[in-house]
Formats: structure tokens, C-alpha cells, sequence
């Protein structure tokens, strides 16, 4: 062995010196950092924020479940009968009662032959996509799909042909370039799109896919318990659930709980039962974490339509507010009869990163909390201030907000604008 060895790279390195850090540490001197902020009560319209009241216009609670007595109290049971936690993967030891009736009402609700639950939503991306693809197969996505999505391509060592978001064309361009690839094609996008809010072209995407030969997988985090008559998502809104081949959803937005789930033929979800590692290798999911989905599960099956309604008029009465204030918000999209394709995310256009941390905060100093997109998260020069409704916002809570917003945004004359 050489007496002068060779000093081996930091991979720390890249800690204390990635391209953010100035940006990041400026925020921190300034408390400008719209990150980690500290929640001090439950989830609701109106919360708790570092010790002020604070109107919620930054959850994904859509439907308010989080409160609803009879979510918390089967959470509380499924903690009595279970303790707290199963300490082993659903492999093992792990699958308990609550799990089987939660996969099996959820096969119900999307109409699928079967549900496999994930501890994590994030897991049941990585999970299906990692475990169904392989080096051999190529994956087209929309350029807005959530990072959990990309993960599972990368885990998966397929080919990845990205495609500008919502744009058809780029689309087609890249199935005529994967039909080349030799081996399967799987198309992956969001119903819903998290950050913009708008909801996918799912009638074009379905024609596509099938004139090319291609498999679709729509992840409904944002949809389920959203849209839709039954709420079962995009899918059901645009009527093709039976042209869709696997659809994901998640438990940590409208089921007011923490997990995922893949829906989708019963041979493809015994597959992944057997051979997912983000399924075999995780600890299950609290026993309350489970029972609470199952429970909000079945009060949006029970009480659906009335939530919904709820919550889509209160996005549609905040988008219009906002529009009267002279900001820019981003456009849900429109049905294919020409309606307006609401959903409860509702950005407002900022553009500059830097111009959208200080608006987020005067707005949280003022006593309104919203989420702040930036790159990468957005595309740069395209910040964002999302916004997102609960069908538990009352109108005083909105009318509150929005006149906050416009004594706010008096200070901010660089502001997109109508």
C-alpha cells in the first residue's frame, strides 16, 4: 500500500456547498424561511402557528376529516385494539383486520379488482413503479408528476422520456420514441398536479396510450376524495376508470390519515404483495394511522357528494376572490363538455423565488399561512404562492384571508397582475 495515500473525496461535501446554501442561510438570518414552521394544534381552517392564530390556506385536509369525530375516535379504537404500532412489515406480522377491510373498500370505491396499502404514499409510488418496470422498459412522464413518481422510474432502471407539461403533442412525440425502445411502455401522470392544481388532458392521454400500445398509471393523490362523483378521482371525473391500468392515491390529504395505496388488476396487486420491497422491506402503518383512513374512507362514501361540494365552491369562491384582487391564478382546466375542472388547489403567480419567501411571510406575519413554490419545485422564474381550500372553510374564514391578501399585496407593486 502506497505510504502517501490519496485523501478520499468529502461526501459531505456536497452539504456545505450546494448552490442553495447562501438563499438558504439568508432566510434563516432574516426568519424568512417558509419551511418546518411550527404547528400547535390540530389541523383545521383556523390554526395554531408558532403560538398565533392563523387562517389555513396550506393543507391538503380537503375535506376537514382530520377533526371529524368519528375519523378520531375509530383512530383511537384501532390504538386500544392494536397499541402502538404492529412493529413488523405487512410480509410478517403486520397485516392486521383493519388493513384487509381497507384494501377491499378501497378496490370498491376506485372499481378495481383490488388495493394493496402502502405505509406511505410516497412508498406506493416507488413501490408499484419500481417493482413493475424494468431496464428494459421505458416510462413517459409529465414533466409536473410528483418526485415520488421519478424515484420509482429511477429505482426501477428504465428509460425516462419526460414530456412538457399538459402539452399532448410532447407527449406522442415521446410513445413514437419509446414504441423504438424495444421494450414496455408505462405512462405516469397526475390527476391532479399538485403545485398548479390543474387537472391532466385524461381523454387525450387515454387515446394516446392506446394507439401506441402503452399501459397508464394516474396517481389520484390530489383527486381521491376529490373529484368525481364517488370521489374516486380524475378517472372517474372524465368517466374512464376502465381505460385507466393502475391508479395511486394517498391517505395524507382528503382520508385525513397517513399511507397510500395502488389500485388496479388483482394479478398486477398480488404482484406487487410479493415482489414491491418498499411493501416487504417497511414496517406497517400504525394501527391508527390505518383505522383512520378506513374510517374516512367510509364517510366520504357514506357523505361524498356534500364534501365535495363544499370543498370545490370554496376553492372556486377563493380563485374569484383572488382574481378580484387583480393576481394571476393558475387555471384548473376545462371538461370535456366545457366546465370548469375545479379542484382545490389554487396557485396564485409570483415568478421570482426570492419575491414569493417574502410574500409568503409577510402574508404568515399577518396571520394567513399558505405553501410557497420555488425551483425545482417549480420551473425557474415560475414561483408560486399555493394556495388550497378544505370543505371546512367557512366563508368568514375566506373573506377574512382574501382582505388580509389585499393589504398585503398593497406592498408587493412587482406582483404579476391581471
Amino acid at each position: 500500500m502506497s505510504e502517501t495515500a490519496k485523501a478520499p473525496v468529502d461526501v459531505f461535501a456536497k452539504a456545505r456547498e450546494h448552490d442553495r446554501l447562501e438563499q438558504l442561510e439568508a432566510a434563516k438570518e432574516h426568519d424568512l424561511l417558509p419551511y418546518f414552521r411550527l404547528l400547535t394544534s390540530q389541523a383545521g381552517p383556523v390554526v395554531e402557528m408558532e403560538g398565533r392564530e392563523t387562517i389555513m390556506l396550506g393543507s391538503n385536509n380537503y375535506l376537514g376529516l382530520t377533526g371529524d369525530p368519528r375519523v378520531k375516535e375509530a383512530a383511537r379504537a384501532a390504538l386500544e385494539t392494536y397499541g402502538t404500532g404492529v412493529t413488523g412489515s405487512r410480509l410478517l406480522n403486520g397485516t392486521t383486520p383493519l388493513h384487509l377491510d381497507l384494501e377491499r373498500e378501497l378496490a370498491e370505491w376506485m372499481g378495481t379488482d383490488d388495493a394493496i396499502v402502502f405505509t406511505t404514499g410516497y412508498q406506493a409510488n416507488v413501490g408499484a413503479i419500481g417493482t413493475i418496470l424494468g431496464p428494459a422498459d421505458t416510462v413517459i412522464c409529465d414533466s409536473g408528476d410528483h418526485a415520488s413518481i421519478l424515484d420509482g422510474v429511477r429505482i426501477s432502471g428504465a428509460k425516462l422520456r419526460p414530456f412538457r407539461h399538459n402539452r399532448m403533442d410532447k407527449l406522442e412525440r415521446m410513445l413514437g420514441r419509446a414504441a423504438e425502445d424495444g421494450g414496455g411502455v408505462l405512462v405516469v401522470v397526475d390527476g391532479v398536479f399538485s403545485m398548479e392544481g390543474d387537472v391532466c388532458d385524461l381523454p387525450a392521454i387515454v387515446d394516446l396510450c392506446r394507439t401506441y400500445g402503452a399501459r397508464l398509471m394516474v396517481d389520484e393523490a390530489h383527486g381521491a376524495g376529490v373529484l368525481g362523483a364517488r370521489g374516486a378521482g380524475a378517472s372517474e371525473l372524465f368517466g374512464l376508470e376502465d381505460q385507466v391500468d393502475l391508479r395511486m392515491g394517498t391517505f395524507s390529504k382528503s382520508l385525513a390519515s397517513c399511507g397510500g395505496f395502488i389500485a388496479g388488476p388483482a394479478d398486477v396487486v398480488e404482484y406487487l404483495r410479493v415482489s414491491s420491497r418498499a411493501f416487504i422491506f417497511s414496517a406497517s402503518a400504525v394501527p391508527a394511522a390505518v383505522g383512520a383512513a378506513l374510517a374516512a374512507l367510509r364517510v366520504i362514501r357514506a357523505e361524498g357528494p356534500e364534501l365535495f361540494e363544499r370543498l370545490l365552491g370554496n376553492a372556486e369562491y377563493l380563485r374569484e376572490g383572488l382574481r378580484s384582487l387583480g393576481l394571476q391564478v393558475v387555471e384548473p382546466g376545462t371538461l370535456p363538455d366545457g366546465r370548469v375542472a375545479t379542484t382545490p388547489v389554487v396557485p396564485v403567480v409570483v415568478g421570482d423565488d426570492w419575491q414569493a419567501v417574502l410574500l409568503w411571510k409577510a402574508l404568515f406575519d399577518a396571520g394567513v399561512y399558505t405553501n410557497v413554490a420555488i425551483h425545482p419545485a417549480v420551473p425557474p422564474g415560475g414561483a408560486l404562492l399555493r394556495t388550497s381550500l378544505m370543505a371546512t372553510h367557512t366563508r368568514e374564514n375566506l373573506d377574512a384571508a382574501l382582505a388580509t391578501i389585499e393589504r398585503t399585496i398593497a406592498d408587493f407593486p412587482e406582483l404579476p397582475r391581471l
